[in-house]
């Protein structure tokens, strides 16, 4: 399972029972918390999302729609006597805003808390099963982008076909799985694809939060499964989002196709829009990039 969920889509003013900017993704047994706008744990409740099993929060930007609902899940985590150690990776600036409001309530958490300031565009986790990087968007304030990857074998085990080579040590199959030819002590080769088949290809998640339209954002997520890019104004709005530091639709749909992405999610409306205008934001994307689809709270999108 490989899905993002929405728990936010609106930009900064909360309207028409939208709330600011939050997403959980699931990847098999793990769950990845990009950006935390305030509600974030209440949509936690409402759509049956397991906190105590998010290990990795990241934050793309310190505006307040992405990040004011941490301290509150945080202390949330905190009173459910949390004990698994968590990660955060966000700007500088937000570790000491932490340790200021938990420190203010004479609080103390229970587990133990890692920051790790972005600075650079680069690696940020690098797991068995995963990677999460981070690469520069372009907004008023230092901000960030993100692109988890998952890591597969590039072949699988032909579970048959394996059983007519028995002399095949089980220490083996990883490098099969990598590969790798097998040869016997006797001199004896077993093909690799005699007994392996290619795998399913990984698939690659990039979370593009505020940004101006920048075209070489799209060479940092280049051949993404899926791509979640903001999208705030429809496109006769082009100036005013220019100088606000946001996209359009267009935009957004022309940084999905010059990246050759698969997928396309928009969000962060513009609270401008009440609900019965989202579906224009989906008709002007699929004039650019066909494959888009509106990011939508409560649902779970497959990468």
């Amino acid at each position: 399972m490989f899905g993002v969920t929405i728990l936010g889509n609106n930009s900064a003013l909360p309207a028409y029972d939208r709330h600011p900017t939050a997403q959980v993704i699931t990847l098999n047994d793990r769950l990845f918390l990009f950006d935390c706008g305030e509600g974030t744990q209440m949509q936690m409740n409402r759509y049956k999302i397991r906190r105590s099993r998010i290990q990795h929060i990241f934050i793309s930007h310190l505006h307040g729609d992405h990040y004011f609902g941490l301290v509150g899940l945080l202390t949330t985590m905190s009173m459910s006597d949390r004990k698994v150690p968590l990660h955060i990776y966000a700007p500088k600036d937000l570790e000491l805003i932490i340790k200021l409001q938990v420190m203010a309530s004479d609080s103390r958490l229970p587990f133990d808390l890692f920051f790790h300031p972005i600075q650079e565009a680069g690696l940020l986790v690098d797991d068995p099963n995963f990677s999460v990087s981070c690469f520069k968007v372009y907004h008023r304030i230092d901000a960030w982008g993100f692109i988890l990857k998952e890591k597969r074998k590039p072949r699988k085990i032909d579970a048959e076909k394996v059983k007519e080579y028995p002399f095949i040590p089980l220490s083996f199959y990883e490098r099969l799985q990598n590969g790798e030819d097998y040869i016997a002590p006797d001199g004896t080769v077993v093909k690799n694809e005699a007994v392996t088949y290619a795998n399913v290809p990984s698939r690659s998640y990039a979370y593009c939060a505020d940004t101006i339209f920048e075209p070489s954002i799209a060479e940092q997520i280049k051949g993404v499964t899926m791509v979640y890019h903001e999208a705030t104004y429809l496109k006769d709005l082009e100036e005013r989002a220019a100088s606000r530091h946001h996209c359009t639709t267009v935009q957004a749909a022309t940084i999905a196709r010059l990246a050759c992405a698969q997928k396309l999610l928009i969000g962060h409306f513009s609270s401008q829009y009440d609900n019965d205008k989202l579906y224009l934001f989906e008709e002007e994307a699929r004039e650019v990039f066909p494959n888009v689809q509106l990011a939508l709270e409560g649902v779970t999108y497959e990468v």
